[in-house]
């Protein structure tokens, strides 16, 4: 029996399997190359880049809950020269396609990050982050208002003519709105979802945890909420869909692919166990062969409601 196709095309850019790692948890691939094969990876999205060198929030801004992992990091980043001149040249050095997770505090800054990649061969694409909840100016608004959400994406577009991955908030009414309006403002694949907005308290000091009081929510605890949302989501448009949220095993990774998502990416596992995202694609592979699934088209959006 031949082995399956596990290939998936985002865009303009073919990955040779669908599993990635999610922006701001595998930092900027370096970070990882000793513990994980990144050449066997379907791409690296790397942590978040804006125009200029950001602290992010003040700490403590992490927490372990139970089912996940609470962080108001706030986005911290080098800055795009920085980045450009001392992480972009390791990717050189490695087979494996590089997504750059791009965000601003305003539309101009949005902009000026894309326009600054946009001669840079080895980007393979860029994922623009109009739903980060933790910082203070810019990311709420971006993701949770369909004509800001629209503006954005157009104006990124129109500077980035490469393969561009809008990365959508949970944290809206109807994410089949949001995804139809990412679509036609010009990106060629969404991804979602971002962390759930959520907040801890210490009973002690009758204080918040974290020093930005809230945070987003990730890990195991919201997966099956980002099953829906990418089901939704993907029932909703016809560019491609990257589901993320929860995975650990691949299993979870699976729940998203039959939902209708042609790529997954591996977030807060990396955290525990960085080789999680190599046991999925093994995984995803063993269950294609197993139940003959030929290629990743057979596979993607193959749910099935109601009888047979």
């Amino acid at each position: 029996m031949m082995k399956p196709d596990l290939a998936v095309k985002l865009g303009g850019l073919t990955l040779k399997n669908p599993v990635m790692t999610a922006s701001g948890t595998f930092g900027y691939g370096p970070e990882y190359a000793d513990l994980v094969d990144l050449d066997k990876l379907g791409a690296v999205v790397v942590k978040g880049i804006m125009v200029d060198p950001w602290d992010g929030n003040a700490t403590p801004r992490m927490l372990e809950v139970k089912g996940g992992l609470l962080n108001a990091i706030g986005l911290q980043s080098p800055g795009i020269e920085k980045f450009v001149t001392d992480y972009m040249p390791f990717f050189d050095t490695v087979d494996v396609p590089l997504i750059v997770n791009i965000w601003g505090r305003t539309i101009h800054e949005y902009a000026d990050v894309a326009a600054r990649l946009s001669d840079q061969p080895r980007v393979g694409a860029l994922e623009l982050n109009i739903s980060c909840p933790n910082i203070k100016n810019g990311g709420l608004a971006f993701g949770t208002d369909p004509d800001t959400a629209r503006t954005v994406i157009e104006a990124v577009r129109a500077v980035y003519k490469g393969t561009l991955i809008t990365k959508l908030a949970p944290n809206v009414p109807d994410i089949s709105l949001f995804a139809r309006v990412a679509e036609d403002a010009g990106s060629d694949a969404i991804s979602l979802i971002n962390t759930i907005p959520a907040m801890a308290i210490d009973v002690k000091t009758r204080r918040p945890v974290l020093a930005n009081v809230t945070g987003g929510l990730s890990g195991p605890a919201i997966h099956s909420v980002a099953v829906k949302l990418v089901w939704e989501a993907a029932k909703a448009v016809s560019i491609p869909v990257i589901g993320m949220g929860g995975i650990t095993n691949a299993y979870e990774a699976l729940e998203f692919l039959i939902a209708g998502a042609s790529a997954v990416a591996v977030g807060t596992a990396n955290f525990t166990d960085p080789s999680t995202s190599l046991s999925v694609i093994q995984g995803i592979e063993q269950y294609m062969a197993d139940e003959g699934f030929a290629s990743m088209t057979d596979l993607v959006g193959s749910l099935v409601i109601g009888k047979e």
